[in-house]
């Protein structure tokens, strides 16, 4: 494992209820790149996650971690009950000794501290999709784990995040694995992919990988064309959605 590099992951496999959802996964993130992980759903790239967060032990291969790493994990989904009186400061500080300044900060560096006194439930998905990436930056982490992080959000709100998450990265310094359905939304934003359909399909850098014959046979011709469709350059900045959300739990394995 190289100085520079927070996570190393070496020839995972894994097994779950008879079927193979990894088969000799390997990759690695350095400080202060992002690496994202593309694949269809039920490729197994959630389940690569539990196993980097020590969540789910693999039936082989090993996985490295930078001594004394701190890891900020942003979960793909999470269930709130709708009747708990849960604002969004409580929420934020569930299991952390973070103080009231130290949340305002988070909140404000995800552009989210408009809504800190609100209830959970009454946010909408691009506000707590920030939300929960501030909770995770509590921990000053010196790697981010991001699964799906524009879950529930339109398609102008997920560029507003991706631009967010390159941010974060430029002004921390922080290494991020991120995870996403979708390479032309992150194209701009990522240093390295991996597509992942339980085996490392390919990887390398977002222009290769979109040209790979892997990732064309995997993700289907519909990736192609969406890279035409959704080139997004500007120097202004999108609100934040709208659209009311959906709290709901998951046990995908994708």
């Amino acid at each position: 494992m190289s100085v520079e590099s927070l996570l190393s992951v070496h020839s995972v496999s894994l097994r779950w209820r008879g079927h193979a959802i990894l088969s000799d996964v390997s990759l690695q993130v350095a400080k202060g790149n992002l690496v994202t992980l593309i694949g269809p759903n039920g490729a197994g790239k959630t389940m690569l996650l539990k196993v980097i967060l020590g969540l789910t032990r693999p039936d082989s291969g090993q996985v490295e971690l930078q001594p004394g790493m701190r890891i900020g994990y942003m979960p793909q989904r999470l269930t709130v009950e709708p009747t708990l009186p849960l604002t969004v400061r409580r929420f934020v500080t569930l299991g952390t000794s973070a103080t009231r300044a130290q949340v305002s900060a988070a909140l404000a560096e995800t552009g989210a501290e408009h809504v800190l006194e609100r209830p959970v439930q009454n946010v909408s998905g691009g506000e707590f999709q920030r939300v929960l990436l501030a909770r995770a930056l509590l921990r000053n982490p010196d790697l981010l784990v991001l699964d799906e992080p524009v879950q529930a959000v339109d398609v102008i709100g997920q560029y507003a995040l991706y631009d967010l998450i390159g941010e974060i990265r430029r002004r921390r310094g922080c290494g991020i694995l991120m995870v996403s359905h979708d390479l032309h939304l992150v194209m701009k934003t990522t240093d390295w992919v991996v597509c992942l359909n339980h085996h490392v399909c390919c990887s390398g850098h977002p222009d290769s990988i979109s040209a790979h014959p892997a990732y064309l046979e995997l993700l289907g011709r519909d990736g192609v064309d969406h890279l035409a469709v959704y080139q997004h350059h500007h120097n202004h900045r999108h609100a934040l959605s709208d659209e009311p959300i959906a709290l709901s739990g998951s046990d995908d394995h994708g």
